[in-house]
């Protein structure tokens, strides 16, 4: 239990909280997915190649995967503000500070330690929109919590971009431009969220717990069947979401022939969906449960991936297709990290249970996958990501129908180190 019972959040309160917090995760996705679109440019200037940039996605999935495990139960400890805040300073710092990469090597050490700050934001943040929200309402702040990546990273990313680079000299200075307002934001979190208290000290802690002995206690959580579905469906739609993030923009100009400004216009369509998908979803999983959704946001994937991969260069089918398929895959992404995972173990353990859920679902859908995909892409053909986004898809459904139980279903107790049991 924790230290201290917050005092019950009033509707005003969650509408600045979740308000604030939503534009944080779009910081993060902004600050995440802005090199995404100036990889072609980047590329010519740095001689970088698909397997490059498949390493430069994959090392900041891996830290962001790697921080959420250790930081989530971090944040549950101590309080989720106390982590939250400093996370985004520090991630703000190092997005402005890639405008100063001159190679491969200073591109991966700045994105690595990025993907540490942002990954201990994340399941800090969820922490503190769980105590924010009315319970009636939890599915759907989630999603627009989560939404707010898509919406800033996929969306607006895109378009401010390409378009910065119609008025900025290089490229370089785009990364200095959305450093900006994460230190804004960091000031109006520290002012405006109340500080969780964090656990008692048990007597069954252990006398010396370190970082690494913490991160493998939470791993613990796994043993809640929902859960461990949980970890392996965020892996799937993490795969398939990183994939696509980190390739269509080539996959568009180098396979399909698209200018920049079509291809900037076309992905902005990835953030219209992730409006769309993370909040009706999760919204729909308050009303229907998270198994239903998933399921159906499953299904409908493969078909429309499948339509990506034999469509051709004409934008307006493009739109609408990357928008449908955001649509299902955000959504999914939000319903399982949201309502599934939290359902699953309740308020006291949302932080260490989405850490988990996310961070190996970073490590190896995140980091892993678009590692792969680069060197595949390098070999044989930029096309290669459709089916690799397919098959993906393909198991996290699969995960949907034959794993994940409806959370109203009494999970069995876990106990971990520090005396806590879930429901």
């Amino acid at each position: 239990m924790r230290s201290a019972t917050p005092p019950a959040a009033t509707a005003g309160y969650e509408l600045k909280a979740v308000g604030l917090l939503a534009l944080g995760s779009g910081i993060v996705g902004l600050d995440r997915f802005i090199i995404s679109p100036l990889f072609p440019v980047m590329s010519r200037e740095l001689g970088l190649g698909y397997s490059d940039f498949g390493l430069i996605s994959g090392v900041l999935s891996l830290t962001w995967g790697l921080s959420a495990l250790f930081a989530g139960g971090l944040a549950d400890r101590l309080g989720a503000k106390r982590v939250l805040v400093p996370a985004m300073l520090l991630f703000s710092v190092l997005v402005g500070l890639t405008g100063l990469a001159r190679g491969l090597a200073s591109l991966l050490l700045l994105r690595g330690l990025m993907g540490l700050a942002e990954g201990a934001f994340m399941p800090a943040a969820i922490a503190s929109i769980v105590d924010a929200s009315a319970a009636k309402r939890r599915g759907l702040n989630l999603g627009l919590f989560q939404m707010a990546i898509g919406l800033f990273g996929l969306g607006l990313g895109p378009v401010i971009a390409t378009q910065a680079l119609t008025v900025l000299p290089n490229w370089h200075g785009v990364f200095a431009i959305v450093a900006l307002p994460g230190f804004v934001l960091a000031a109006l979190l520290q002012r405006t969220l109340r500080p969780l208290p964090g656990r008692l000290p048990s007597a069954s802690d252990p006398p010396s717990s370190g970082p690494l002995s913490r991160m493998l206690a939470s791993l613990r959580i796994l043993r809640v069947r929902n859960v461990f579905c949980a970890m392996v469906s965020m892996t799937c739609w993490t795969s398939a979401n990183i994939v696509f993030a980190a390739f269509l923009a080539n996959y568009l100009t180098d396979y399909l022939k698209l200018d920049m400004q079509a291809m900037g216009f076309l992905l902005s369509a990835v953030g219209l969906g992730a409006l769309i998908g993370m909040v009706g979803l999760s919204a729909l999983s308050d009303r229907l449960g998270s198994r239903p959704v998933l399921i159906g946001a499953g299904a409908g994937l493969l078909p429309l991936v499948w339509a990506l991969k034999i469509t051709g260069p004409d934008p307006r089918i493009l739109f609408a297709l990357l928008a449908g398929w955001a649509v299902l895959n955000t959504g999914a992404v939000a319903v399982t990290l949201g309502r599934l995972t939290v359902d699953a173990v309740g308020a006291d353990l949302a932080a260490t249970a989405t850490g988990v859920v996310m961070g190996i679902g970073e490590i190896v859908g995140g980091a892993l996958a678009p590692a792969l995909a680069g060197v595949a892409a390098q070999a044989w053909g930029i096309t290669i990501i459709m089916p690799i986004v397919m098959g993906t898809s393909f198991v996290g459904l699969l995960v949907a129908v034959f794993g994940i139980r409806e959370p109203g279903r009494r999970a069995a107790a876990v106990i971990l180190p520090s005396g806590i049991h879930t429901p």
